[in-house]
C-alpha cells in the first residue's frame, strides 16, 4: 500500500480530484446503505438535495487526495479569516481548532503547522492508528511532519492536549466525530439527538484556550484549498451540556455555509461504541 500511496502522491491534485469524483459517484450507485444515509442526513438538515448533491463527488475527493496530502508536496493554500487565528495565538492561552467533516480536514492541520508552528510551537492533533499495517506506515509518516504532534484517543492523549494548551500551543479536533461510550453527551445536531464529544468543551473550560472554527474548502478544478477561519458567535458557556450544544450549533452553521462539501454519508447519529 505504501508503494501506491507514494506513486499517487506525485499526481497533480486536479487529476486526483477528477478520479475522486468518479469514485464518489460509483460508491453512491453501488451502495444503497450509503445512499440512504446520505439522503436521510440531508433531509434531517432540511437542505434542498440539489445544494448537497455535489458532496457525493467531494466524498470521493477526500479519499483520492490523501496520497498527495500525506506524502506529496504541499498544494496551494489561500487563507480567509487568518486574522482570527493570529489573534487567538497571540492571546497566549492556547488555541482549540475545531474542524467538522467538511471539505478537506487534513489540509487544515498541515497548513496551520506550516504557518504557525515555527513561532508558536507544534500543533497537537488527535490520532487513531490504522488497523492495517500498510496504511499505518503511510499515516505514521504523514503525521510525523514538522510542526505536527499526535495524541492518542486515550486519557494520556487528553493529558497531552491539556499540557499543550497550558503551554500556549494549539490542538485540533473533529467535534462532529462520534466518541466512544462515556466520552460524550446526547445533544441535538440539525434537530436530532446525536452522541457528541465533550472533549472540546472540557478543554476550553479547563484551560481558558480560545476556540477557532476552521475548515479547508476545495477549490474547483484541483486548484488547491481555501482555509476559512472564524470564532464562536458567543463566549462558550460554563455549563458543559450548554457548551456542547453551542459547539454543535457552530458546526451546523459551517455545514450550511457549504453543504456540497460536507460528508453527508457519515453515520453521525449512530450509537457510540462501547469501551473495554
Amino acid at each position: 500500500m505504501y508503494f501506491w500511496f507514494r506513486l499517487l502522491s506525485r499526481w497533480p491534485l486536479w487529476t486526483l480530484h477528477g478520479v475522486g469524483h468518479v469514485l464518489g459517484w460509483l460508491v453512491w450507485l453501488v451502495s444503497p446503505t450509503y445512499r440512504r444515509r446520505f439522503l436521510d442526513n440531508v433531509a434531517q438538515a432540511r437542505i434542498p438535495l440539489n445544494q448537497a448533491l455535489g458532496a457525493v463527488g467531494q466524498a470521493g475527493c477526500m479519499s483520492t487526495e490523501l496520497p498527495r496530502l500525506w506524502l506529496g508536496t504541499m498544494p496551494f493554500v489561500r487563507w480567509q479569516g487568518d486574522t482570527v487565528v493570529d489573534a487567538a495565538y497571540v492571546n497566549g492561552k492556547g488555541v482549540i481548532f475545531l474542524t467538522p467533516h467538511l471539505g478537506c480536514f487534513e489540509i487544515t492541520a498541515q497548513a496551520l503547522a506550516q504557518r504557525y508552528s515555527p513561532r508558536f510551537g507544534d500543533l497537537t492533533v488527535l490520532f487513531r492508528p490504522a488497523q492495517k499495517a500498510g496504511l499505518a506506515q503511510v499515516m505514521q509518516e504523514a503525521r510525523g511532519r514538522e510542526g505536527l504532534e499526535t495524541a492518542p484517543t486515550t486519557l494520556s492523549g487528553v493529558r497531552q492536549m491539556i499540557k499543550a494548551l497550558r503551554s500556549g500551543r494549539a490542538v485540533g479536533l473533529l467535534p462532529d466525530q462520534v466518541p466512544p461510550e462515556g466520552m460524550g453527551l446526547w445533544a441535538p445536531f440539525f434537530g436530532k439527538q446525536a452522541y457528541t464529544m465533550t472533549l472540546a468543551a472540557r478543554l476550553a473550560q479547563q484551560t481558558g484556550a480560545q476556540i477557532v472554527l476552521i475548515w479547508g474548502k476545495r477549490l474547483a478544478w484541483g486548484r488547491g484549498f481555501e482555509l476559512q477561519a472564524s470564532g464562536l458567535d458567543h463566549p462558550l458557556s460554563v455549563q458543559l451540556d450548554e457548551a456542547v450544544v453551542q459547539i454543535n450549533q457552530a458546526m451546523e452553521a459551517l455545514v450550511l455555509s457549504c453543504p456540497n462539501q460536507y460528508l453527508w454519508g457519515y453515520a453521525r447519529y449512530k450509537s457510540p461504541r462501547k469501551t473495554l
